[in-house]
């Protein structure tokens, strides 16, 4: 469904995943260089892995969990 002002945006969080972002939208990285994508959704990463970051291209299934990600070795989920 899409976002108007009497609906707000929906971001889905999914454990050891993206977000998932309605789109369209604009993503602002700590320099201040802004990506675009006119998607009707998105998912943004959030392991840092994806090589189209901050678009998520998956890289995060093809690896193990970090240690600081959570569970026992990393303290709590």
């Amino acid at each position: 469904m899409p976002h108007t002002p009497d609906r707000p945006r929906r971001i889905r969080v999914q454990r050891d995943g993206p977000l998932l972002i309605e789109g369209p939208v604009e993503v602002v990285d700590e320099n201040g260089e802004v990506t675009a994508s006119h998607r009707f959704a998105v998912a943004i990463c959030t392991c840092r892995r994806s090589r189209m970051f901050p678009w998520c291209d998956t890289s995060h299934r093809r690896r193990g969990r970090r240690p600081c990600e959570g569970g026992p070795e990393g303290g709590p989920v």
